[in-house]
């Protein structure tokens, strides 16, 4: 069984909040590792009805600098501070150095851990992130600043075939070598990961922040899970977002697996008529609603 990607939907609102629906905020989680994207006001309180411990977050990504997608930035800083967090926190974003140490100066603390922020390119996409098991991409999208969306990309990776295994006489000792290098010599014959395992494509996540549709990104995202503006029904002419109809469109045409519509406008207040409209443009599409869970 392939290890378990969780993504949590902490907050689907956008620039106004509600009720039902905070700030924008989505919460990755592979292996040991929490990833938070965009930072919402009430990132915490979404967190908190996870179950999750902010101490647990390793890297925050912001989109770009709307206050509804990190304006929870200093509480959730000082809470890491206050509960005695020693290790590094990372903060990628557009712009990220000279943004996070004006937000630093509003705040009187003396914060007892290291806060790298970490510029991403609003030109080009970039990765960012190289991890053992796993990759995260920035990739500029349009809006009315400077913003970018994210790719998680787990890595590929193999699954041994113990018949295989056992038919060429390969010691147990031997197959995390194997793995890792992708050959192996036994009895002086060279060993291909290929003959005694199974490719295993990586998954992978989109994250689009706020953005008008850029095809690019639907390409990103094929075969794959697509978390995406739609702030509105329909388009809006004048308005840096995206609409429902225009997603599910792109979406169906480059063959999203899984799409998920997220920062949806405060006028719509039918989580299950949205989720209806959102089927009907296309039938792989669902409504972000605070505290999803997905599980892939």
């Amino acid at each position: 069984m392939p290890v378990p990607i969780e993504i949590i939907i902490l907050g689907s609102g956008s620039a106004i909040p509600t009720l039902e629906r905070k700030h924008p905020a989505i919460l990755i989680k592979y292996e040991g590792d929490y990833m938070l994207f965009d930072c919402g006001e009430c990132a915490q309180l979404g967190l908190q009805k996870a179950g999750i411990s902010p101490m647990k977050i390793k890297r925050v990504f912001i989109t770009h600098w709307h206050a509804d997608h990190f304006a929870g930035l200093i509480p959730l800083i000082e809470t890491l501070h206050m509960l005695g967090r020693k290790k590094m926190l990372e903060i990628y974003a557009p712009e990220a150095e000279r943004f996070v140490e004006t937000i630093l100066e509003l705040s009187y603390w003396s914060f007892g851990f290291k806060i790298k922020p970490i510029d991403v390119s609003i030109e080009e996409e970039q990765k960012i992130v190289k991890e053992k098991k796993y990759e995260i991409f920035s990739l500029p999208v349009v809006h009315s600043v400077p913003a970018v969306g994210y790719i998680f990309q787990e890595k590929d990776h193999w699954k041994i075939i113990p018949s295989k295994i056992k038919k060429l006489g390969i010691p147990e000792d031997k197959i995390q070598l194997l793995k890792e290098k992708g050959k192996i010599k036994i009895d002086g014959k060279i060993i291909e990961i290929s003959e005694v395992a199974r490719k295993i494509e990586g998954r992978r996540i989109v994250y689009s922040g706020d953005t008008l549709p850029v095809e690019k990104l639907f390409e990103k995202a094929s075969n794959s899970v697509l978390i995406h503006d739609a702030t509105f029904v329909e388009p809006v002419e004048g308005r840096a977002h995206s609409s429902f109809k225009e997603v599910c469109e792109l979406a169906k045409k480059y063959k999203v697996k899984k799409l998920i519509l997220t920062h949806i406008s405060k006028r719509y207040k039918n989580h299950s008529e949205l989720v209806k409209k959102a089927k009907k443009y296309f039938s792989k599409a669902t409504v972000a609603k605070d505290g999803m869970k997905i599980i892939l």
